[in-house]
């Protein structure tokens, strides 16, 4: 089970220089969530842009992380200051926002997902990750400023002039480059121009977080290859495709196969 108190282990493997990998819960399903954190992966990261959940679910959708012992990182919606705060009062080890564009964006975010100094989260210990009202108050500031992790979504050729003052906004821990919403930012270009320019894009991220001492995570589906030119762009935070994709692809292979066989007939 993973200990809240306890260092950020995300932080941990990332500080000794190890690759950190995981995987994306579209589901919003518990058991899908622990089954994951079972199979030895670092974190899950839990959808909250395109899948519509404001409710108990994502309690415990984190309540499953926590008990599989795997980081829980809950993707929230941008322009909301309260989600950042809520996120981690439900034992969120870490926060990742969308379509990041300027370094003023990322200190809002920053501002919003720290308590004072650092910013202006607001304190309420009447939650899981309060221990509901036992934990104490200063030892609770200090461990949420020092150990959750602020991630910025960079997915738009807007972006990319400010990439090296977005990473260098002190209390931004890492990167999530959006390779989707960044060649929609390209529509009307070539498809091949847009394929280099959101691989350019990737590589500039990468290089703006390890020169800012930050990190980039990038989902690499099933893909080996893909895996490893993304460590040798300087990815540290590889995310393995998504509960949903990987159950459909897995069922099209054997349908593929199986679907059409004749019956053997005695």
């Amino acid at each position: 089970m993973l200990d809240l108190r306890a260092p950020n282990r995300l932080r941990e493997k990332l500080a000794a220089g190890v690759c950190v990998t995981g995987t994306a819960i579209y589901s919003y399903s518990p058991n899908m969530v622990e089954a994951a954190g079972y199979s030895g992966i670092d974190f899950v990261r839990i959808d909250s842009e395109h899948a519509w959940r404001r409710d108990d679910s994502m309690d415990h959708m984190v309540r499953a992380a926590i008990i599989a012992g795997v980081v829980p990182i809950v993707r929230i919606d941008r322009d909301d200051p309260y989600l950042a705060r809520k996120a981690f009062e439900i034992g969120a080890g870490g926060i990742v926002v969308p379509n990041v564009t300027t370094a003023e964006d990322a200190r809002a975010i920053v501002l919003d997902a720290r308590f004072p100094p650092l910013g202006r989260r607001g304190l309420g210990g009447l939650c899981l990750a309060g221990e509901w009202g036992r934990r104490d108050t200063a030892e609770w500031v200090d461990h949420s400023n020092r150990q959750l992790l602020v991630g910025v979504m960079i997915e738009s050729i807007e972006a990319m002039p400010n990439i090296d003052a977005i990473m260098a906004v002190e209390g931004v821990d890492f990167a999530l480059f959006g390779p989707g919403d960044f060649g929609m930012s390209l529509v009307g270009r070539p498809p091949a121009e847009i394929a280099a320019e959101t691989r350019k894009a990737l590589a500039a991220t990468a290089r703006a977080a390890r020169s800012a001492g930050k990190h980039t995570m990038y989902g690499v589906g099933l893909s080996d290859i893909s895996a490893q030119e993304s460590l040798d762009l300087g990815v540290t935070m590889l995310e393995f495709s998504h509960d949903v994709v990987m159950i459909r692809s897995v069922l099209e292979a054997k349908v593929k196969t199986f679907g059409s066989a004749a019956i053997a007939r005695p």
